[in-house]
């Protein structure tokens, strides 16, 4: 047996075990990723610690902490009673407004994944504090990240734009934008129409009241919830404006604050979703010895070798949507429009359809758990049953990976070729 099929074998496994039985699907993935490595695919174990997403990593548990600091500090309260106010108590207005912030964010530069590690812990808040569903506010963030990334501005636009460039193909900047923000924008509308009044999988009485322990409300912020708002400010400064790592930012603004409130915070350590970090850990390692071992795009290569342009087009929109859900978008992205080069100098298909499409598939899958946009969302839930609610982020990701890519080819690929 082939080590491609091994290796796809053993991810398949992964998730009927980790689905069914209460195991972390991260101890899964570090056990396969150890056993097909080694035996399957001849990688040292140093080749394979290389693939351990330390960035994120960090990341998740910087945002994560800072976040419950400020929960614990009543700053994040605070936040959600000016939302309320912004938009004139009209609740159900809130996941818009998010929507279009993120959208601004990434539209003039800010990568997605920071944008949604700023706007996701105070989306969840939103959602605990006011009974919203937490998986329509939490998704429509991203989709609102998503919306704007792909203005020629924003890291994933340019990074497209500037790869076509290099060959003889011509995309317009305006299509590319505007195929990625309508897209994310009807995927936005259909998640708040059909479950937005769907019920949220609540923790019992005990456990919520144990989530509220410690947290802190007052009519006025005091001295440090002042603190709090300048360094949630200066996160938002020097991540965006000065590119610096958000999680490193995020734990030094959380441990001074720590350090400022050492009673009320000698908990926040346990807002860390450690779960979901061993779960994204996990998987995004036996993903990254799938590339290294040349199996991803090995499948990449195979799907686009297997005939007519329009259906080899819908197989590299699938192909990326799955493989995205697991891996970075951006590398995924990087691998996959070189190989649709070819395939569009020697066919009739619309340069500006296929590419866009295959932005929109890569992209919008990004509601994955184990990927930083999906993670977050996870790590920041509130309020919520977390292995129902990863079963709902999986089966609301599963949709779009199912129906994405044909909605993508459907309307951005097939009627212009």
């Amino acid at each position: 047996m082939s080590p491609e099929v091994i290796s796809i074998g053993a991810l398949l496994v992964m998730f009927v075990v980790g689905t069914v039985l209460p195991i972390n699907l991260g101890i899964l993935a570090f056990v396969a990723t150890f056993t097909v490595g080694t035996a399957s695919l001849g990688l040292t174990e140093d080749e394979i610690f290389e693939g351990f997403p330390v960035k994120l990593f960090v990341t998740i548990v910087g945002v994560t902490y800072l976040f419950s600091v400020a929960r614990r500090n009543g700053t994040i309260d605070l936040l959600v009673a000016a939302g309320v106010r912004l938009v004139r108590g009209k609740v159900a207005l809130i996941p818009w407004v998010l929507f279009l912030v993120a959208a601004l964010l990434t539209a003039f530069g800010t990568f997605t994944p920071a944008a949604v590690a700023i706007l996701v812990p105070i989306a969840m808040n939103f959602a605990y504090r006011y009974k919203l569903n937490p998986l329509v506010v939490g998704m429509m963030v991203i989709s609102g990240g998503h919306a704007g990334a792909f203005s020629p501005l924003a890291v994933s636009g340019a990074l497209v734009l500037g790869m076509v460039d290099k060959t003889e193909l011509d995309v317009s900047p305006v299509a590319l934008f505007t195929a990625s923000f309508v897209i994310n924008l009807l995927l936005s509308l259909l998640t708040y129409v059909l479950l937005a009044k769907r019920p949220v999988p609540l923790l019992d009485q005990d456990e919520a009241a144990d989530e509220d322990e410690d947290t802190a409300v007052s009519g006025r912020p005091d001295w440090r919830q002042w603190l709090t708002l300048a360094c949630l400010l200066g996160l938002v400064v020097g991540a965006l404006g000065f590119q610096l790592e958000i999680g490193f930012l995020a734990l030094v603004a959380g441990s001074l604050l720590a350090l400022v409130d050492m009673k009320r915070q000698e908990k926040a350590v346990d807002g860390i979703s450690w779960a979901t970090l061993l779960l994204v850990a996990g998987m995004m390692t036996y993903i990254a010895m799938l590339e290294k071992a040349g199996v991803i795009e090995e499948i990449s290569e195979h799907a686009a070798n297997l005939g007519a342009p329009l259906v080899v087009a819908l197989l590299l929109c699938f192909t990326v949507a799955v493989t995205s859900a697991f891996a970075s978008s951006t590398a995924i992205l990087t691998a996959i429009i070189p190989i649709a080069v070819p395939l569009l100098l020697s066919s009739h298909l619309s340069a500006a359809g296929l590419i866009a499409a295959l932005a929109v598939s890569t992209t919008i899958v990004d509601t994955s758990p184990f990927s930083t946009n999906g993670a977050l969302v996870l790590a920041n839930a509130r309020g919520v049953d977390a292995r129902r609610f990863y079963r709902q982020v999986i089966g609301y990701t599963g949709g779009i990976v199912a129906l994405g890519p044909v909605v993508a080819w459907g309307a951005l690929v097939l009627p212009w070729s």
